[in-house]
């Protein structure tokens, strides 16, 4: 009675007894159930049902932390008006340098926020509320923006740090949720984060504040960003370092000097063709012509289709097998503009020439990938 009402615990106890079968081949499922009995369905039972209970709850948690953080970026939006924009527009006038604040999780988003602000031409430090009140505070100097993080704005530490940092004359901006704060009474600026309620399900874990701090820091970064006119190449000057920073810097000229350079003439035989490619190993070679300017280019794929028309292997020479006007760069092409040129035309290797057209040398895929741009 309980299997035909129960099809699911029926094959939940078919996949144990699968799993048994392996090593008692000769057992059925009616044994199984009939030396087990119904209390291990009723356990089954129980136990499944605990699994898809825990699956939901896992589930609707996560999607309700999202949820709740996503409509607080979206009420954040209404904080960037006149008063975010005349602070953004003071700290890049003034040139000043910009010392993140905070205390238990905000210190921890101020970190962050110096480091894109750093990584993006502003120069920012971080400064420990609790550390600042016992001797820190000596870090700040004439002419620094503070940038204080809080969602309360009544924490004890930054109640006592407000006012140290005004009466030393610097510039005080509030990145609060209650605007009717004692932070946001002292600053000179007042930047809101709007929350509703944390994401976390008893509304007492920093989540749905720390984003919105987060994600206004950010706003902060780009903006000075835009006004610099930060650019690709000033990115790659505070990121040398990676795969990121060799995109925006790597150029051909400091790559191609390392390979040989491959080269036959236009009447050379398919005997030199090939033991100039294998001996140079980047699979192929130029063939000069007049004033050893490039005449084309032989490739280990040239050589594969030659042996497919029958030619008359002894008579074959390489400008009869050669492509004409081969891809090419120059040293100051970026690395990764080559790349995208190979992948473009399904091709290994690019021609170097200077800018004159006169052959230098060869780059392969093989390089970029020890650069590590793939």
């Amino acid at each position: 009675m309980i299997l035909g009402k129960t099809n699911s615990i029926f094959s939940l106890v078919s996949d144990c007894f699968r799993t048994l079968r392996g090593t008692a081949s000769k057992v059925s499922v009616n044994n199984f159930l009939k030396e087990t009995g119904p209390h291990f369905l009723l356990k089954a039972a129980k136990n499944n049902k605990k699994t898809l209970n825990i699956e939901a709850l896992i589930s609707k948690t996560a999607l309700d932390t999202i949820r709740i953080e996503s409509e607080t970026l979206r009420a954040l939006e209404a904080s960037i008006n006149n008063d975010f924009c005349r602070c953004v527009q003071t700290i890049f006038e003034s040139g000043a340098r910009v010392v993140l604040t905070g205390i238990g999780k905000s210190a921890l988003v101020g970190q962050k926020i110096v480091a894109t602000l750093n990584s993006t031409g502003s120069n920012a430090s971080f400064m420990h509320a609790a550390d600042a009140i016992h001797g820190d505070l000596g870090m700040l100097k004439s002419g620094d923006v503070v940038v204080c993080l809080s969602k309360s704005g009544e924490t004890p530490e930054i109640k006592v740090l407000a006012p140290l940092v005004k009466n030393l004359g610097n510039l005080l901006v509030a990145v609060v949720s209650n605007p009717d704060s004692y932070l946001a009474k002292q600053s000179d600026f007042v930047l809101l984060t709007p929350i509703e309620k944390e994401a976390e399900p008893n509304n007492l874990a920093p989540t749905a504040s720390t984003t919105a701090q987060m994600a206004l820091g950010d706003a902060l970064a780009t903006s000075l960003l835009a006004l610099r006119g930060f650019t690709p190449q000033d990115f790659a000057q505070y990121h040398p370092g990676g795969s990121l920073g060799k995109q925006l810097y790597l150029r051909i000229g400091d790559i191609y000097p390392l390979n040989e350079q491959p080269a036959v003439t236009e009447d050379a035989t398919l005997a030199t063709v090939i033991l100039e490619i294998t001996s140079k190993r980047l699979g192929a070679t130029v063939v000069l012509g007049i004033d050893n300017r490039i005449a084309g280019i032989i490739t280990d794929g040239d050589l594969r289709r030659m042996l497919e028309r029958s030619l008359n292997i002894e008579s074959v020479r390489a400008s009869d097998i050669m492509t004409v006007n081969p891809r090419s760069v120059t040293p100051g092409t970026l690395a990764v503009e080559a790349f995208r040129m190979m992948r473009a035309h399904s091709i290994t290797q690019l021609v170097v020439v200077d800018e004159t057209g006169l052959y230098k040398g060869f780059v392969h895929l093989h390089d970029l990938i020890r650069e590590g741009l793939i």
